[in-house]
């Protein structure tokens, strides 16, 4: 009888669960704020963010977000000041204890923490047992990278698909990556790194198969990992291969 894998991607939601955990990242609260000020009119996803958290839970008494809580940097908008407090303070009744890692959008996040329930963690991450959590815009710590899985936002992946005619089209992704041996840097390297993506639908995605094109932060910039192996998963579960077999060239 096959063991159960340590992290389980939830079908059909840029969701992660764990052993009584469940992880998200980039929900860039007040991205839609953004795209009003250009003309491009788009509804607030953070209710249907809360929803999914709450509706895809089952026993899990810990969230851990994966950065850029909120959008705009710096500062904060109108929108962000409103749903940010309540969405947290929404998470923090519902959760035992909600860890929120710093990402490079969340400049002066303290301000809307409730009272209680929620721990904010460095952008050099976090471990909760043999569990890494980083945000992914900085180098993980030492003791994070000591952990036996690492998982990581900030990326956005997606995988970009093209048909006969030239068109393109992406969807959100999962990666699954192995690491090579240590370079110096680390003396321990996880096992196994897992890239969420973006919990906020209104952020698209950034492919990871067009060739030539450098993914975000450092870990996935660096010779640390096999990237050209990493496993692509779609939302739905769908196993498309691996990265390298995937690649597109950029039109001219």
């Amino acid at each position: 009888m096959e063991s159960q894998p340590p992290a389980i991607p939830i079908m059909d939601f840029p969701i992660l669960r764990l052993e009584g955990i469940l992880c998200a990242g980039d929900l860039h609260i007040g991205i839609e704020a953004e795209y009003s000020d250009k003309g491009i009119h788009l509804p607030s996803q953070t209710h249907r963010m809360e929803q999914e958290i709450l509706e895809t839970r089952e026993n899990e008494r810990d969230l851990v977000l994966l950065g850029d809580i909120k959008h705009m940097v710096p500062g904060s908008s109108r929108q962000e000041q409103s749903e940010v407090p309540r969405f947290l303070m929404r998470m923090g009744d519902s959760f035992d204890d909600v860890h929120l890692v710093r990402g490079n959008h969340d400049g002066g996040i303290e301000e809307f923490l409730p009272e209680m329930g929620v721990k904010i963690h460095p952008s050099t991450g976090f471990r909760i047992g043999e569990v890494g959590f980083v945000h992914g815009h900085t180098w993980p710590s030492n003791e994070v990278m000591a952990s036996s899985l690492l998982v990581m936002a900030h990326t956005h992946p997606a995988i970009m698909f093209k048909d006969n005619l030239g068109r393109t089209t992406t969807e959100p992704c999962w990666l699954r990556c192995s690491f090579k041996e240590p370079n110096g840097r680390y003396a321990e390297l996880p096992d196994e790194l897992i890239v969420i993506p973006a919990l906020n639908r209104s952020m698209g995605g950034s492919p990871v198969n067009l060739e030539g094109k450098k993914l975000l932060g450092p870990l996935l910039q660096s010779d640390l990992i096999d990237l050209e192996n990493a496993r692509v998963y779609l939302l739905d579960g769908i196993f498309l291969g691996s990265l390298k077999d995937l690649r597109l060239q950029r039109s001219k």
